[in-house]
């Protein structure tokens, strides 16, 4: 495990020092609050869900970083979850608002010392978008784990639908099987003529936990 996560630092140093040197270089940060954290149909954590992110970017490349902490973290509650992730991405644009990407992303949970601890996940991915639709597999990987996600999304105006199947973690037996059904959408909500509020919304099933999530956030 450590020599992966040597590796996989190795590759987001190298890679990000390239970027710096880089002309068109764009820094971003953010910040998410939803009343829970609902992941490819799972709820992780109790109460709402903060989420920083912070994202260097350069043309098609991006690396980033992104976590989530439940709130009852800040209550010191036996249910809290945390999460710190970093990320490394390329997209490729093949025109006609279609999109091709590749992307890396090591999932964290701090309870374990970062570069001792088993709660490591790597998994590569890939992401195309045709228009409407649009595509994802990813393929995590961590000691004994090799399960796979794969998820279809479409488009109609302002709503968005996804269907996703999985194995392994993903499902309660883990057979491969569809995991995550979700309809959403977003929004604008004007707070004063020169400002405005990103609300976004969706309501979620997990056929495999037989769970139904609604989850609302704001983006600041």
């Amino acid at each position: 495990m450590k020599k992966r996560l040597t590796l996989l630092l190795i590759v987001f140093t190298t890679v990000f020092s390239l970027g710096v040197n880089a002309q068109g270089n764009s820094w971003d940060t953010g910040l998410d609050i939803y009343n829970t954290y609902i992941w490819r149909g799972t709820k992780f954590g109790a109460g709402p869900a903060f989420q920083p992110w912070v994202e260097f970017s350069n043309g098609g490349f991006a690396i980033g970083a992104w976590g989530s902490y439940s709130g009852a973290v800040l209550s010191g509650d036996s249910d809290s979850f945390m999460e710190a992730d970093l990320y490394a991405s390329y997209g490729f644009d093949l025109g006609e608002n279609s999109a091709f990407s590749l992307i890396v992303t090591d999932y964290y949970f701090p309870e374990s010392p970062w570069l001792e601890g088993t709660s490591h996940f790597i998994e590569p991915a890939v992401s195309v978008e045709l228009g409407s639709f649009s595509f994802m597999g990813g393929y995590m990987l961590s000691d004994g784990v090799s399960d796979i996600y794969l998820e279809a999304g479409l488009s109609a105006g302002p709503v968005n639908f996804i269907l996703a199947a999985g194995d392994g973690a993903y499902t309660i037996d883990g057979d491969f099987g569809i995991c995550n059904i979700g309809i959403s959408t977003s929004k604008e909500v004007a707070i004063s003529e020169s400002f405005s509020l990103p609300v976004s919304g969706a309501v979620i099933l997990n056929p495999s936990s037989e769970a139904f999530h609604i989850v609302v956030g704001i983006s600041l």
